[in-house]
């Protein structure tokens, strides 16, 4: 770049807008960034002032790329935005461009940059296992690494669509689906072989040569070859009805009606489009949509909707050539992928894509054909399910726009968090916050309190049985206490700003206490108290300063509040009955040294629960399968210490 280039760069920085100042701070930092920056292929990451990447990018010259940054008049508005932001730059080399595409989606996946586009909500796939390692292999569903023996089948769309396959599989392959233990341990066929699901090889129904033709069977099924499999169950069920064995022929008729069951529901096959995943996105007001349908030996898989996070200005072609480095980054991908969008250096991702799949993987966007109708077809899906998010996305927009106005808040809540407590007479005492924003409830935003009095704040005088305000004062305390620690720029994402309380003007004070104490003072509160009697529909909502406001019971906004309050309240119930069932899972048994899992199931098997333990006598713990003298004794003495 020349001297004249930077000084009319330099310029326009320092006339167009407020902006600029931190403009020409970032664009300093990228200069003495590229004074050392190497020219080999690498993945650059820009850090703000707390060390967090604003952007991960991918070069095959790493010096070239980052220089282009510092051509500001070439920038969109958005990537002028994180340069101004960027206080230092970090470059990782790599050996070619390929390897650094599948680091740079590996970085975005993990630390999420603001001024990427990412992939959400990014869950593993379930999977149809036919075991390996024993003479009879089991049918199941399962989940996660690939690290049991055996051969995979899928992926699938969701655990449903597995379920409901595994169901069907097992109505026309009677395969076993216990576990190795169990099945070691039968004496009897259970209530599978009575309901002819299994062929109950555990207590020898069934010869290993018929067992193994039958996971053959439902390994040619899962491998695309059901016709020929429908072929020789009809020639076995004409033969068994020919010579009179109709038992058999209905038995065989049952698993051809199973068989056409998995079928019918798996919609549209292509059989010529073998093991392939369709991609399709769609953009409409600044979003994007991506709808990915699996095909596997021909057989649909089902499909799955994904909203990408991006700036307004990314295209689709961008979206989705993001979509696809971060989808597979950690999944191999098919041998073909068809697309609706023609990607930006697609060669490289189809090298980047064969590498991680140890094989040749090919992106192809189809003109004509079976295989245009299925990408047309998953497009149509995209456009539908965008304009579903935008509907529901635009009522709740309206209902937040409609409680800003009635608690008289200067803008729409961008994030709404609720908190509720729930007890047993204070035992087990629990505090639960949920979080709601424009897009409805953030599960992910959810947070859970297990009430300690220790953790609360000098104002407080600790917490008694049942003290409902004193546990409200410890989770908001915990809460906010944190986010000052961590977030002290207040980030839109993490600091709320509407806070909701199950309660009455005592938990309103209760909180101001607390934020008064915090020097929290730019957070609106709200208590939503139940009615007389607490009915529903006459909640009146406390605020400081201000006489309870009362909705009408038609109001949109008050059906809001209550599913707001009835979020909270079901989180909170739950966390309490699952902290209260661990508590009760809780043995007598477990102080004991020497009492490990083994004998605390022997003493509660003999004895039959831990108070008959307690009473038994020294002479009746040695009679336990484990227990020894010596233990006996120390199990005694455990429950007799005083007598």
């Amino acid at each position: 770049m020349s001297d004249d280039d930077t000084t009319n760069q330099e310029d326009m920085v320092k006339k167009s807008s407020p902006l600029m100042s931190s403009l020409q701070s970032g664009l300093e930092t990228l200069r003495r960034a590229v004074v050392i920056m190497p020219q080999s292929p690498g993945v650059y990451r820009m850090l703000n002032t707390a060390g967090e990447p604003l952007y991960v990018g991918k070069a095959k010259n790493l010096k070239k790329r980052v220089t282009s940054y510092t051509n500001v008049s070439a920038l969109p508005h958005r990537l002028q935005r994180m340069v101004a932001g960027t206080v230092s730059v970090e470059v990782v080399t790599t050996k070619s461009e390929v390897e650094a595409l599948l680091l740079e989606s590996n970085l975005i996946k993990r630390l999420k940059p603001h001024y990427n586009i990412v992939l959400r909500d990014d869950k593993s796939f379930p999977f149809i296992l036919i075991t390996g390692g024993h003479a009879y292999p089991r049918i199941t569903k399962y989940r996660g690494a690939k690290k049991a023996d055996g051969e995979y089948f899928g992926p699938f769309a969701s655990a449903g669509a597995v379920n409901q396959t595994v169901n069907a599989l097992h109505r026309a392959f009677p395969l076993r689906s216990c576990s190795d233990s169990i099945f070691a341990n039968r004496t009897r066929p259970c209530l599978q072989h009575q309901i002819k699901r299994c062929v109950a090889p555990c207590v020898g129904r069934v010869s290993a040569e018929t067992y193994a033709a039958l996971v053959d069977e439902a390994r040619d099924f899962l491998s695309g070859r059901s016709r020929n499999i429908h072929a020789r169950l009809t020639e076995r069920m004409t033969a068994a009805s020919d010579a009179l064995e109709f038992e058999t022929a209905a038995a065989y008729r049952d698993r051809i009606r199973a068989l056409a069951h998995i079928q019918a529901r798996q919609g549209i096959n292509l059989h010529s489009l073998q093991d392939a995943d369709v991609i399709a996105v769609h953009q409409n007001g600044g979003q994007s949509c991506v709808q990915i349908f699996f095909f596997r030996s021909g057989q649909n898989y089902g499909n799955r909707a994904y909203y990408p996070r991006h700036q307004k200005n990314a295209g689709a072609s961008e979206v989705l050539f993001a979509f696809i480095g971060q989808f597979y980054s950690n999944r191999a991908a098919p041998p073909l992928l068809l697309v609706n969008q023609q990607l930006e250096d697609q060669g490289l991702v189809e090298e980047a894509l064969s590498l991680k799949a140890e094989r040749r993987v090919h992106i192809h966007q189809p003109c004509r054909g079976d295989k245009a109708r299925m990408v047309i077809d998953a497009e149509r899906n995209a456009r539908e399910a965008l304009a579903r998010r935008f509907s529901e996305s635009a009522t709740q927009r309206k209902l937040l726009e409609g409680l800003a106005e009635k608690l008289d808040l200067d803008t729409a809540p961008a994030r709404i968090e609720v908190y509720d407590n729930s007890h047993i007479s204070g035992t087990n005492a629990v505090g639960a916050m949920i979080a709601a924003g424009p897009e409805g409830f953030n599960k992910k935003g959810y947070r859970k309190f297990n009430i300690k009095s220790d953790k609360l704040p000098a104002a407080a005088d600790g917490i008694t049985a049942g003290d409902d305000f004193g546990m409200m004062r410890e989770v908001l305390s915990r809460r906010f206490s944190r986010l000052l620690k961590e977030d002290p720029e207040r980030a839109q994402e993490t600091w709320p700003d509407l806070i909701l309380i199950d309660g009455g003007a005592g938990q309103l004070s209760a909180v101001l206490d607390i934020f008064a104490e915090l020097g929290v003072n730019d957070v609106a509160v709200a208590a939503v108290a139940k009615g007389p009697d607490r009915n529903a529909g006459l909640e009146r909502i406390f605020m400081p300063q201000r006489a309870p406001i009362s909705l009408q019971k038609r109001d949109p906004v008050l059906y809001f509040v209550q599913r707001l309050r009835d979020e909270a309240h079901r989180f909170a119930i739950g966390t309490h009955r699952a902290k209260r069932a661990r508590s009760v899972a809780r043995s007598q048994l477990d102080g004991i040294q020497g009492v490990g899992p083994g004998r605390k199931k022997a003493l509660l098997h003999y004895f039959g629960s831990a108070r008959g333990v307690s009473q038994a006598g020294l002479a009746d713990l040695e009679q336990v399968k484990g227990i020894s003298t010596a233990l006996a004794k120390t199990i005694y003495s455990h429950f007799h210490a005083n007598a």
